[in-house]
């Protein structure tokens, strides 16, 4: 239990402020902290663990939860830094890692053997991909021979474990496309974990749903721990799934001293298993919790603060609170910008970029924020046109990424038969043809006359072709028929719609977790495709942005300078000087998917507040009213929702006609 402090060599009154200090200096119990965007809550946290090490409590019965190692291992030598004593013997880590120390101890207890090994994200999908493989199970007939990869299948699992949900109810939600191979489905899983049982492997989620099943059935080993764990402190409570908030409870049954601290406000990870419920219920499940709110920014400008207090009020499902700015005014408001359409939005953004950095702003304290992907493009091209340099936080740039380079193969081939890269890239598409197959087929292709190449059809059908693939084969030669009738390529973007619908789609449902986002992009290269006539034109095109340096630059940059690409989920947990959030039109931010449920809008809404307090000093909202070259429903764009929101004082309203 905590003493009385009687003297320290921290002065916790000078180096907090009075919310910090409640929420540091508090007794034992439950308590939910409620931080606010920028508001120091790492500092609340350091400090809470130095004071309980202060009055006495023994490391060892600390637990300290985060969703990274490197989190709990900065927050612990932070601690180091403020106290003269050891604290090592703090358990600081993740779920998974704290998971990982539990079942090492009990490895007999949950039918292992000591010494198991775990599967990384690779060992993983090479094991399930062994199970499917002797399953016996025939694949080959369901949706044009595309059954599930492991990695969709190793997503779904996951997402099952984690929500504590059947698998057959996250088919229904999430993958309603394997809707008719369900039972399948749940026979592979019922394989999967028979074999790592019998391999003594386990897989990530399993360091965390073993441990909760451990504490479950064990009834020994969960008092101990009861016992041993005095004071447990949880970082971003908003961002735990079903299975982690079990944990937490069943840890902290005996002594209820918990203290989660997070932000409801910024809950925006429901779409791998995050479960918004679990900060909103923590007092309904602790009814003696205290709630603590810190809600001093010191990251943004007055202005910015406002803005952000404004955006969240629509929100039904909310703990209120409002931010107050520490920084003094800066006098200039968020800009509210209209354009025409997303063209002269992303031009735009570059422009006004290199205007910044002329007023001294340096490139590595702006950043571009958008919802998905697939919205930077245009900014993309843009700031390469003007010499901008950028980094994106996926690492690709949009032309670079896998699905966008299988499109242009498809095209490539269709323009130039003789493109053997393109080729072999297409038919390692299909199921059932890795190197060597696609290595034969392209010298069966090369060894048919010319005279019996007058179409793709003709031309390909005269290959031999092993069974499983076979379906799929014959689908790829009628969708490169159709693409190139008589061998005379239609234009770019009819071609990429025919593609996608033939074929493609089917390939990205069953090949990526991510399905929709993929889709999205490739929705998007079509549009972009319309500017272009000549697939040769457009293909050349993307050939040049996907290697396009931003050499020649008209502004003197340092070699490490680049502007910030990011989507809004990546960029949580950073900030800039300088921020522009992009493409605010109703069915891109929120999505159209959103729309359709009132707590998807909410979620959306918790996005565009966390995108709005990455900025310290200026913010740009921009939204374009017509989306140039997409289908005749989709052109015209209303401004979102969210910033008819806003109250027109806290803004700079801004038209840019032409730019």
């Amino acid at each position: 239990m905590v003493k009385n402090l009687t003297s320290s060599s921290i002065d916790y009154r000078a180096q907090l402020n009075d919310q910090q200090h409640e929420a540091v200096t508090s007794g034992p119990g439950p308590a939910l902290v409620l931080a606010g965007a920028g508001s120091g809550k790492t500092r609340t946290l350091t400090y809470r663990v130095a004071w309980l090490l202060d009055n006495g409590v023994e490391p060892e019965s600390i637990l300290l939860l985060t969703f990274t190692n490197k989190a709990a291992r900065e927050m612990v030598a932070r601690v180091t830094d403020l106290l003269p004593m050891e604290t090592r013997a703090i358990w600081g880590g993740t779920f998974h890692s704290i998971g990982n120390r539990l079942l090492r101890r009990h490895v007999r207890e949950i039918g292992f053997r000591p010494g198991f090994s775990i599967l990384d994200r690779e060992d993983q999908e090479d094991l399930l991909a062994a199970v499917v493989g002797s399953s016996g199970l025939d694949s080959s007939g369901f949706s044009r021979g595309r059954f599930p990869t492991a990695e969709v299948l190793g997503d779904l699992f996951s997402f099952a474990v984690n929500t504590d949900q059947p698998v057959a109810q996250v088919i229904a939600k999430k993958y309603p496309w394997f809707a008719p191979i369900c039972q399948e489905i749940e026979f592979l899983r019922k394989r999967y974990e028979e074999r790592k049982q019998a391999d003594n492997v386990v897989d990530f989620d399993d360091l965390l749903l073993k441990t909760v099943q451990l504490l479950q059935e064990k009834t020994v080993v969960a008092e101990f721990y009861q016992r041993h764990f005095q004071f447990i402190l949880v970082d971003e409570y908003q961002d735990t799934n079903k299975l982690q908030s079990e944990f937490i409870d069943l840890l902290a049954a005996r002594h209820q001293s918990v203290m989660v601290v997070g932000d409801d406000a910024q809950s925006i990870y429901s779409w791998r298993g995050a479960n918004y419920e679990n900060i909103l219920d923590f007092p309904k499940r602790y009814p003696k919790a205290r709630i603590y709110r810190i809600e001093t920014n010191y990251r943004s400008v007055p202005e910015i603060v406002a803005l952000a207090n404004a955006s969240i009020q629509e929100n039904r499902k909310q703990f209120t609170k409002t931010l107050h700015a520490y920084r003094g005014g800066s006098e200039t408001k968020p800009a509210l910008v209209a354009l025409d359409d997303n063209n002269r939005q992303a031009l735009y953004v570059a422009r006004r970029v290199l205007e910044l950095r002329e007023e001294g702003f340096d490139l590595n304290s702006i950043a571009v924020l958008y919802r998905a992907h697939f919205q930077s493009l245009e900014v993309q091209l843009a700031l390469t046109r003007a010499g901008i340099p950028f980094t994106i936080t996926s690492g690709l740039r949009f032309f670079e990424q896998a699905h966008i380079r299988d499109i242009a193969a498809f095209m490539k081939f269709a323009v130039n038969p003789a493109d053997e890269v393109a080729f072999k890239r297409i038919a390692r598409l299909l199921p059932g043809v890795a190197v060597k197959t696609a290595e034969k087929l392209w010298d069966q292709l090369c060894s048919v006359r010319e005279s019996e190449r007058e179409d793709f059809k003709t031309w390909l059908g005269q290959c031999r072709i092993g069974q499983k693939p076979a379906q799929a084969w014959q689908q790829l030669c009628h969708t490169l028929d159709e693409i190139a009738p008589g061998r005379r390529p239609e234009p770019p973007a009819k071609m990429i719609r025919i593609i996608l619908e033939a074929m493609y789609e089917d390939y990205l449902r069953a090949k990526y977790a991510n399905y929709e986002q993929r889709r999205d992009d490739l929705v998007t290269l079509q549009s972009f495709a319309q500017t272009f006539e000549d697939p040769v034109d457009f293909l050349s095109q993307l050939s040049l942005m996907a290697a396009a340096d931003t050499e020649g630059s008209r502004t003197t940059v340092t070699e490490w300078e680049k502007v910030t690409l990011s989507s809004i989920h990546q960029a949580k947990g950073l900030e800039w000087r300088v921020v522009f959030v992009i493409w605010l039109t109703d069915g891109m931010f929120p999505t159209t998917r959103s729309l359709t449920s009132p707590d998807a809008v909410e979620e959306e809404r918790r996005l565009f507040y966390v995108a709005a307090t990455r900025a310290r000093d200026q913010l740009y909202l921009t939204y374009p009213y017509y989306w140039a070259n997409a289908s005749p429903e989709n052109r015209l764009q209303r401004p979102s929702r969210f910033l008819k929101e806003i109250p027109v004082r806290l803004v700079r309203e801004m038209w840019v006609g032409g730019v």
